[in-house]
């Protein structure tokens, strides 16, 4: 037997030690927050305001624009207060918190993925039920069950975190806390957390990747069924973006959790988890808008009411 030390707080390695390099990604890092913040809750306002975006499609997006709100705000002020104060430490409490709303999010971008897939799947295969099938009652249901079943998926993780110890000072090679972070550095044989993640995360990640995937199987069957070039392009067009944004999230989540957090892969691992909780959540709206005729118009119609109403 052998005594051990418990410790109470971990040291964050952060992006950069040198004091100028801080002060430059503090102010990068702030300016593509504030973005983030204000084009997502544009979007969300469009869509809440706007009467000709009131249906599914819509419905779904402003969910993920306040998940994109939501997503960064998790690590963002955290590593932005650490940049300014040059205070690299985190209590664990504040770490385990971390974890638990970062997992949230993170699961519920990919469950409402999977739902927007079902949803363009609706829409293109099944045009003429697609008002019947998609109720508001059914849209309702499935963010419900998104949020719901995320959150409750990364309270088992969670849960499960508070039988690991820490007994010695330990630096998580990030700027934020994460389920692989912690693991290395535990005291505790960390082997049931692991089975848990492979178990549970392995069977829910297998079921949302072909809930997402497997719809643009029938998506793209029918499109290259449809014969005029004009139809073609209509119909590739409403899934377009929905499609870019599902790559370019699973590809950062994967160079996350799939790739080895070994030493050599420190730099990369920071580089993706820059990707995936700040500039994804950046890219999401811009790549709904940009490729968006209709929140394009709604756009431009509440700027004219506004218009009016300033001058009246």
């Amino acid at each position: 037997m052998r005594n051990v030390t418990k410790i109470s707080f971990f040291t964050l390695v952060g992006l950069s030690d040198h004091p100028q390099t801080m002060n430059g990604l503090f102010l990068l890092f702030l300016l593509i927050y504030l973005m983030t913040l204000i084009t997502n809750l544009l979007i969300f306002f469009l869509v809440l305001t706007d009467y000709h975006l009131h249906n599914p499609m819509y419905f779904f997006l402003a969910n993920l624009a306040f998940l994109d709100m939501s997503y960064p705000s998790v690590t963002a002020p955290r590593m932005l207060f650490d940049l300014v104060t040059k205070r690299l430490s985190i209590s664990i409490p504040a770490c385990i918190s971390q974890v638990f709303f970062y997992l949230s999010f993170a699961i519920s971008e990919l469950f409402l993925l999977s739902a927007m897939s079902y949803d363009r799947y609706i829409a293109i295969c099944h045009p003429l039920h697609y008002k019947l099938i998609m109720s508001w009652r059914v849209c309702t249901r499935m963010a419900s069950l998104v949020w719901v079943g995320a959150h409750s998926v990364s309270l088992v993780h969670t849960l499960f975190l508070l039988r690991l110890s820490f007994c010695r000072t330990s630096s998580i090679h990030n700027f934020f806390c994460n389920l692989p972070h912690l693991y290395q550095i535990t005291c505790t044989d960390p082997f049931i957390n692991i089975m848990v993640v492979f178990l549970l995360g392995g069977s829910i990640a297998l079921g949302v990747f072909l809930l997402t995937f497997l719809p643009y199987v029938f998506i793209f069957s029918t499109i290259l069924r449809i014969r005029s070039k004009t139809g073609k392009r209509k119909a590739f067009s409403t899934c377009s973006s929905h499609i870019t944004v599902v790559f370019i999230f699973y590809g950062s989540l994967i160079f996350i959790y799939l790739v080895p957090t070994s030493s050599d892969m420190v730099n990369l691992n920071k580089l993706f988890s820059v990707i995936s909780s700040l500039i994804n959540p950046l890219l999401n709206p811009l790549i709904y808008s940009l490729r968006n005729k209709d929140l394009m118009e709604a756009l431009m119609r509440t700027y004219y009411h506004l218009k009016l109403i300033q001058a009246s």
